[in-house]
């Protein structure tokens, strides 16, 4: 399953591709990755771990991305293996796992120096370590420490429902050992976030300043209902900020139709072979934690932050796939097993071409980067050079072997990159070139005379 989940990855997604903004920033903190960029307050270390191995001595992306991949496809075993001695059926943890890695999403990020992933894998195994009728408490406390290094903010959703389930769950509670649970979902927590803490003391005036300052780089976490901007981001953009006359096209919401359908039909087969719904009630219960930051907080959305959702809920809808198939093979209808094939090619569909849609849009949109810092040198900015703009400063500015910074202050910068919009006063007589044939058009250099 990983092995297979690794190859039709790299089969859509090229290896070659250039590395995203969020991912230039935490490959930057190595050295064959120099300048380095901004690490802001919202950004974590545990990104930075997983490249460490590679990009701490090459600057090749497509070995940094064969290394993810593989990263990605072990994640995937680990997260969901732990769910084999929690289930009835041991089948539905594999399908389930093909399920979740199907997604264009999972597809798209498994070779990328993204957290999102990692996240979704540590609440699952965390969730099923717990449930396993002899607890593995170092498992759960690793698994949930992983969340906290990836993603502090997933690790307070997720253990949260945790805890509560190892002090009262009933299913739990007849096991005894209740200090044992408590103390691992607690010691994952507290060693997953405790380098966050720690750098919020020493880079950012302590906890309170740093997450004040991730809250304005988000900005401005709020009480929203996000629901349907998470709704248009099921097909992209990447990031749907904002969402504001974006839609989403009609075959792409199949899997929100078919995912709780599916989930309610494996609680039914559950009760139907007389198991105990508690682990898939859990599975739920930390699935709605972890998407309601994002749903009623965060006032953008892209489709990688629910990536824990489709994990967990991914294994009730595994044994309600499993009842279908069954009732298929019973009913031994030609028309059943054609509606049911053609139902299964037409989601694989969707999401394969889905993430080889945005592989390609990506690899495009990225390559804009290297016309920019062309023109750039064309125009002698050259390092050292500080570069400001209004789009996508950051990666152009390290493309070019620059720093970076944005046009709210006349610094003393090398040229001003903008697209569209008018310069600041102070550029207004720098000399202009636009950069050709790029994929978003629009792009302006402004050098200093």
């Amino acid at each position: 399953m990983s092995g297979a989940f690794c190859l039709v990855s790299a089969a859509l997604v090229p290896l070659t591709m250039p590395l995203g903004w969020d991912e230039i920033v935490y490959a930057s903190r190595f050295s064959p990755y120099d300048p380095a960029t901004p690490f802001s307050a919202p950004r974590t270390r545990g990104v930075p771990l997983l490249l460490a191995p590679v990009a701490s001595w090459s600057d090749s992306t497509v070995l940094l991305r064969v290394w993810l991949l593989m990263l990605a496809g072990g994640a995937l075993w680990l997260g969901f293996r732990p769910w084999l001695r929690v289930l009835h059926r041991p089948t539905a943890v594999w399908v389930a796992a093909g399920l979740y890695s199907s997604l264009w999403i999972t597809l798209f990020y498994a070779g990328s120096a993204m957290p999102n992933h990692y996240t979704a894998m540590g609440a699952t195994a965390a969730t099923g370590y717990l449930l396993a009728p002899r607890p593995r408490y170092a498992g759960v406390a690793v698994s949930l420490a992983v969340v906290f290094l990836m993603r502090p903010n997933d690790g307070v959703a997720i253990a949260i429902p945790l805890l509560v389930a190892a002090a009262l769950m009933p299913a739990l509670r007849n096991q005894g050992r209740l200090y044992g649970r408590l103390s691992a979902v607690a010691a994952g927590a507290v060693a997953g976030v405790l380098p966050w803490i720690v750098e919020a003391h020493l880079r950012f005036g302590g906890v309170g300043h740093r997450l004040a300052e991730a809250g304005e780089i988000q900005g401005g976490l709020r009480p929203v209902f996000s629901l349907g901007a998470h709704l248009t981001a099921l097909d992209g953009p990447l990031l749907c900020r904002p969402c504001a006359g974006d839609t989403v096209q009609s075959p792409v919401a199949e899997w929100w139709v078919l995912l709780p359908l599916l989930a309610a039909l494996g609680f039914w087969e559950a009760r139907r072979a007389r198991r105990s719904t508690a682990p898939l009630w859990l599975a739920v219960a930390v699935a709605v934690a972890a998407s309601a930051p994002y749903l009623l907080l965060v006032p953008y959305a892209a489709a990688r932050f629910l990536l824990p959702v489709y994990a967990l809920l991914a294994l009730p809808a595994a044994l309600g796939i499993l009842a279908v198939l069954r009732r298929v093979r019973t009913a031994g209808s030609r028309w059943a097993v054609v509606v049911l094939a053609l139902t299964v090619i037409g989601h694989l569909g969707i999401q394969a071409t889905l993430a080889h849609t945005h592989a390609d849009i990506q690899q495009r949109a990225r390559g804009d980067w290297d016309r920019i810092a062309s023109v750039l040198r064309e125009h002698g900015v050259r390092p050292p050079c500080l570069i400001q703009g209004n789009a996508s400063t950051v990666p152009i500015a390290h493309t070019a072997g620059c720093s970076s910074a944005d046009t709210t202050a006349p610094e003393r910068s090398s040229a001003l990159v903008l697209r569209g919009g008018k310069p600041p006063r102070w550029a207004h007589d720098w000399p202009s070139f636009r950069v050709p044939d790029t994929y978003n058009p629009g792009w302006t250099v402004l050098v200093r005379p």
